[in-house]
This record gives structure tokens, C-alpha cells and sequence, in this order.
């Protein structure tokens, strides 16, 4: 079989993590990468080993035709650039958050729909072993059906108004960065209907989101998610049930997870002691699906990301009025 040719749009810090879960593959390579900046697209490719660099999507697409890009740039460039990898009959694997809203989900997903595209959102956490492991102890009902599920991401974002946490034009705050975890976690965990959800938001001073709450009614289980850029949270997930709880810590980069029983007693923990770059599944599952002629992957599929766009349309509906 040949050689699978990934290239990539952006070379910034996580394009850099995902050539080396690359490298830890067989059967596979990047073989170009491309900047809006050829001498950024340059130093990126010397340092990571790559053939080629452009200055230019467009010209990588037409000259390299990969068998997939992942694109690495900031959100707010994310739905563009899809389009430009549909519109050259290339499959896209995109970071997460892919889309800032529904109208830019909508337009990939139809393009990609006509032309039978291969299109994923790049949520990496949904195939580490400690997630997993966490799917598998809840669908065996080891602590009951869940009654209450708690999510917590927080951290102290750099104040400066331009980097990409701050700046709206980069498509910033937190519902992009981390509130899509604590939501397509959730979901993937629980995989049940959701029947009501409230909304609420904190806003900062660059217009961009600093905190969110979410409140989600599932068919039989309760769900509350708190992120945050202007404080430090504890990072975890914990899945409340009649029989005990599960406790998930660091949810979005997951390496243990521990089972404990109604009187709080610990009765397994999980380690991933194996993984050496969590980016390698998300690759493996990206490179079945379109050497099998599939249009998206049944760990993320377009459903999930949509419902997590609308999201984000709710988010936005809370911004004050200036």
C-alpha cells in the first residue's frame, strides 16, 4: 500500500504535535506544509523534517494533491480553508473548535455532501484509552445509569489582546477552545437525546468569551459544564450514578481514570501507559475512513460537530449589546 500524503495548512505549535504522532506511524507521511508566511512555512518545514513549503493554500493543494490536509491554523480561518480543500476534491481533518458557528458548518458540510468529501473535526480526546476506557465502564453500567455528570476546564488566559485566546478576529474565546471539549466529551460519554439546554456566559473587555455554563437535560441524566479563561478550575470530569462515580482527570488530554463504588471506595483505576502522542488514533481513524470512501468518522461525526456549532450560536446569542 502507499505511502498516505497528509500536508498541512499552518505551522504553528500544534502542527508541530502532529508531525510527530506522524512520524510514530506506519504508513504514512507529511510531505508539505503551508503558511500565509513562506518564510514561517520555511522555518517549520526545516525544523520538522518536510520536502516541501508554500506561501500559498491554494498552490499546495493544486501541486502537492494530498490524500488529506490537517488544517492547523486559528478558528476563525478553519471554514474557509475547508472549502478550499473541498473545492480541490481533498479530504480535511481540522482542528478543533472546527467552526465558530452553524452557518460556516452548514456550508462545509453541504459542499462536502455534494462532492462525497471525507470531513472531521480534530477532537483528539474522544479516542484516547482513558476516554474510552470511561465509554466502556459506563456502557457496562458499572456505576448505574448516570444520574449527575460534572465538567470543569479553567485556566488563566494571557491577557494580551491580540493572541488567539483574546482576539475575536482569531476567532478567541473560551467556547473555542475548551468548552468544546467539556460539550462533544460529554455527549460521546452519556450518547443520549439532550431535552433542554441553558445558556450563560461571561464576556471580557476584547469581546470575546471568558466563562461559560452549561446546563444539559439528557433523557436520564443530569449535566453541568463550567469552563473558564479567567480562572483556574480543576480540570475533570466526574460521572455521578446509583452504583458510584467515575473520576476523569485533565478530561481533554486524559491518561487515567478511576471506577469507585456507592460508599466511595476505589475498585479499578486506569492508566494509558502506551500513548506516546494522542494525535496518532485520530490519524489511524482518519486514514481508514477515506481509504474506505467514507464522508466522515463515526468516533466524530458531522452530527457532533454541528450540534456543538449551534453551540456556539447560543453562546453568542448571550454577548451584551455594545
Amino acid at each position: 500500500m502507499e505511502k498516505f500524503r497528509f500536508t498541512i495548512m499552518g505551522a504553528g505549535a500544534i502542527a508541530v504535535k502532529f508531525c510527530e504522532a506522524v512520524r510514530l506511524l506506519d504508513g504514512c507521511e507529511v510531505c508539505a506544509v503551508a503558511s500565509k508566511s513562506l518564510e514561517r512555512a520555511s522555518a517549520f518545514a526545516g525544523k520538522q523534517q518536510i520536502e516541501r513549503y508554500y506561501g500559498d493554500y491554494a498552490a499546495m493543494l493544486e501541486q502537492e494533491k494530498p490524500d488529506c490536509v490537517y488544517i492547523a491554523v486559528t478558528p476563525n480561518d478553519h471554514a474557509r480553508l475547508s472549502l478550499l480543500c473541498i473545492a480541490h476534491d481533498v479530504p480535511v481533518l481540522c482542528e478543533k473548535a472546527m467552526f465558530q458557528n452553524s452557518r460556516e458548518a452548514e456550508a462545509v458540510y453541504e459542499a462536502a455532501a455534494q462532492k462525497k468529501i471525507f470531513v472531521m473535526e480534530a477532537l483528539w480526546s474522544r479516542y484516547l484509552p482513558a476516554v474510552r476506557k470511561v465509554k466502556e465502564w459506563v456502557e457496562q453500567g458499572r456505576i448505574g445509569v448516570p444520574a449527575l455528570t460534572q465538567f470543569t476546564i479553567g485556566f488563566l488566559a494571557p491577557p494580551d489582546p491580540e493572541n488567539r485566546y483574546q482576539s475575536p478576529a482569531l476567532g478567541g474565546g473560551a467556547a473555542k477552545d475548551i468548552t468544546v471539549y467539556a460539550y462533544e466529551l460529554t455527549t460521546f460519554l452519556l450518547n443520549q437525546n439532550i431535552r433542554n439546554m441553558a445558556v450563560s456566559a461571561a464576556w471580557g473587555k476584547t469581546g470575546v468569551d471568558l466563562t461559560n455554563h452549561i446546563s444539559l437535560e439528557f433523557e436520564h441524566t443530569l449535566a453541568d459544564l463550567s469552563t473558564s479563561f479567567a480562572a483556574n478550575l480543576e480540570n475533570r470530569m466526574v460521572l455521578y450514578g446509583e452504583k458510584g462515580k467515575i473520576v476523569l482527570p485533565f478530561p481533554h488530554y486524559a491518561s487515567e481514570c478511576s471506577l469507585y463504588d456507592s460508599d466511595g471506595t476505589l475498585v479499578e483505576h486506569y492508566r494509558d501507559e502506551e500513548t506516546e502522542n494522542g494525535f496518532t488514533y485520530e490519524i489511524q481513524d482518519t486514514m481508514a475512513c477515506i481509504r474506505e470512501g467514507r464522508t466522515e468518522s463515526a468516533v466524530v461525526p458531522w452530527a457532533d460537530t454541528m450540534a456543538c456549532a449551534k453551540l456556539f450560536d447560543r453562546i453568542d446569542e448571550t454577548k451584551p449589546a455594545l
